[in-house]
C-alpha cells in the first residue's frame, strides 16, 4: 500500500491535498491520523525553508513519503508581507485577526498596491531526504470587505480579477484547479513522475 503523510494539522490543506493527491496515493494521513504530535519551529526566512524543515524532520519519524508545504499571502504595497508569517501575522495569530490587521494595512493603498499573490512551497520527502520540490503561486488583488465562506485564512480577501470572484466565493473543485497550491502539486507530481521513469 503506498500511503502518504501530510506534516501539517491544518485541516483546509487535509481537504485539499486529499482532493488533489488521492489518485496517487492509497492512503492519505495527517498527522493526527497516525497520532504523531511534533512540535517544529517554523523559523526559515523562506516558504521553502519551512516546507524542507517540516518533510526532512517528519520523514525521520515514519516508514512513508512525507509531504510537507509552507504557504502563505504576499501583498505588493505591503513590501511582500505577510509573506512566511501569514499563518501568525496577528498577535493571536487566528484568520479573524489576521484578517483584520492584513484589512487594516491595506486599506490605504491603491489598486496597484493591493496586488497580491498566494506562494505555495511544497517539499515531498523520503528518509530524512528531500525527494523533490515545487512551487506555485496564484496572482490576486486584496479587498477590505469579505466574500464567500469557502476555502480559510484570507481566502473570503483574496479576489480573482478573470473570475470575478474571491478563494472564498470559488467552488472548492474549481479553487483546487487554479490555487497556488494546486499549481505545486502539478508540479510535484510532474516531478515525481520524471524520477521514476528515471529510475
Amino acid at each position: 500500500m503506498k500511503r502518504l503523510v501530510m506534516a501539517t494539522g491544518n485541516p483546509g490543506k487535509v481537504r485539499e491535498i486529499r482532493q488533489i493527491l488521492g489518485n496517487y496515493y492509497d492512503e492519505i494521513l495527517s498527522l493526527k491520523d497516525i497520532g504523531l504530535k511534533v512540535d517544529i519551529v517554523e523559523d526559515a526566512d523562506t516558504f521553502h525553508g519551512n516546507a524542507l524543515k517540516k518533510a526532512v524532520t517528519i520523514s525521520k519519524l515514519v516508514d512513508c513519503d512525507v509531504v510537507a508545504d509552507d504557504s502563505g499571502l504576499s501583498v505588493v504595497g505591503l513590501d511582500g508581507r505577510p509573506g512566511v508569517y501569514s499563518a501568525r501575522y496577528s498577535e493571536s495569530g487566528t484568520d479573524e485577526d489576521n484578517n483584520k490587521k492584513l484589512v487594516e494595512e491595506v486599506t490605504p493603498l491603491d489598486e496597484e498596491g493591493r496586488k497580491a499573490y498566494y506562494t505555495c512551497d511544497i517539499v515531498l520527502a523520503r528518509n530524512g531526504e528531500e525527494v523533490c520540490f515545487a512551487e506555485g503561486k496564484c496572482y490576486g488583488v486584496i479587498i477590505t470587505e469579505p466574500r464567500g465562506n469557502n476555502g480559510f485564512g484570507y481566502d473570503p480577501y483574496f479576489y480573482l480579477p478573470e473570475y470575478g470572484q474571491t478563494f472564498g466565493e470559488l467552488d472548492p473543485d474549481e479553487k483546487n484547479r487554479i490555487s497556488h497550491r494546486a499549481k505545486a502539486l502539478m508540479e510535484l507530481e510532474r516531478k515525481v513522475n520524471e524520477a521514476h521513469n528515471n529510475i
